[in-house]
């Protein structure tokens, strides 16, 4: 999975993506029309506790893979239409990280000429808006022709949908926030529409206000909406935490008053606004997190091991980690009967300890 990080000039997306990546920096890569990538750990807690107990040879986290992309300009006010590479950058992520600076800077002079965050995510929601828009516009104008000489049922069906996104579009709305059918979703899968994909908006703050996240986050609840949710963190001083030892880092952030780096629970809000959650294998050889799509069901779980693992499926013995902790070992959880062995058709739940017996 695939998370594209996006900004206006001195938002913050470079330092985000280096601290993400346990980099420094580097003022070189600014402005550059590629994009740059890294694979990242989703922490998780449970899976920490699971290896304490196992002490296994290996760990293996979760992982998202993220996309720097620059190339989003602009006055602030008009939106201008965004570049090609931009667009082909952006095209193939699965949801888009926005960087919004809340922050005065006299070395670093927001581009816009002022610090208005709200003013940022609006016109960068224009932005797309215009985006799609153009798309939809002159997709409908060469579907109306071809139905005019091709009696395809086909294209009159996508020339239906194309108009439905059309009116949601003149309406400011998101795509997103459009209830399609499956069908739709499939005809629409190419297309790769910037206001379909989920969007978190990233607020970066002065290191004054930390602690005031809650209270900043609500001042931009209104910018919240289906598939599109808010954070906050100062982006300086994740990239300070990450630079630090762990003893210096726990130091550092007793006193700032920070229980966690809030870095981490950007991963883990990403990894949701995904619609992912992970189930663990554990034993004394690995204990590794698994990444899988919400409400999947054991075989297709059991593909995210292996193919065969889907093909040959025979049946899942499943412990929920509450359970699995709260007694301490599997026998014990066997002995207690909540060891459960379950079917094709059980839905897989967040954090279950799995092992698969399949026949190919």
């Amino acid at each position: 999975m695939e998370i594209g990080i996006v900004g206006l000039p001195y938002s913050g997306k470079s330092t985000l993506f280096a601290t993400l990546l346990n980099l420094k920096a580097d003022s070189g890569q600014q402005g550059k029309a590629a994009a740059e990538r890294g694979i990242i750990k989703v922490p998780d807690e449970r899976l920490d506790k699971l290896t304490a107990m196992f002490n296994p040879k290996k760990k293996v986290n979760a992982t998202i893979e993220f996309l720097k992309v620059p190339g989003l300009e602009g006055d602030g006010t008009t939106p201008q239409g965004l570049p090609a590479q931009f667009m082909a950058n952006l095209k193939n992520v699965d949801a888009i990280l926005v960087m919004v600076r809340a922050f005065e800077n006299d070395y670093f002079p927001h581009p816009l000429g002022r610090v208005d965050a709200a003013k940022d995510i609006e016109f960068i929601n224009s932005e797309f808006l215009l985006s799609d828009m153009a798309i939809v516009e002159t997709r409908v104008e060469k579907l109306e022709k071809q139905v005019l000489k091709i009696k395809d049922d086909k294209l009159k069906r996508e020339l239906e949908i194309m108009k439905k996104l059309q009116a949601q579009l003149e309406q400011e709305k998101p795509i997103r926030e459009l209830d399609l059918s499956e069908d739709e979703k499939h005809i629409l899968k190419t297309y790769q529409f910037l206001t379909a994909k989920a969007v978190l908006f990233v607020i970066n703050i002065a290191e004054e206000e930390i602690g005031n996240e809650n209270t900043i986050e609500k001042q931009f609840s209104s910018y919240k909406g289906q598939n599109c949710e808010i954070t906050s963190l100062s982006a300086e001083i994740e990239k300070e935490i990450s630079e630090l030892s762990d003893e210096d880092a726990e130091v550092f952030m007793e006193d700032l008053g920070i229980k966690e780096p809030a870095l981490q629970k950007l991963i883990r809000r990403s990894y949701e606004l995904l619609g992912l959650m992970s189930f663990f294998t554990v034993g004394e050889d690995e204990c590794r997190a698994w990444t899988i799509r919400n409400n999947s069901k054991a075989p297709k779980a059991a593909s995210a091991i292996h193919d065969d693992f889907e093909r040959g499926f025979i049946r899942a013995e499943v412990i929920a980690y509450d359970d699995f902790m709260k007694h301490g070992s599997e026998a014990k959880c066997r002995e207690e009967g909540v060891l459960k062995t379950q079917g094709k058709e059980y839905i897989v739940q967040d954090g279950d300890i799995i092992h698969f017996l399949f026949n190919v």
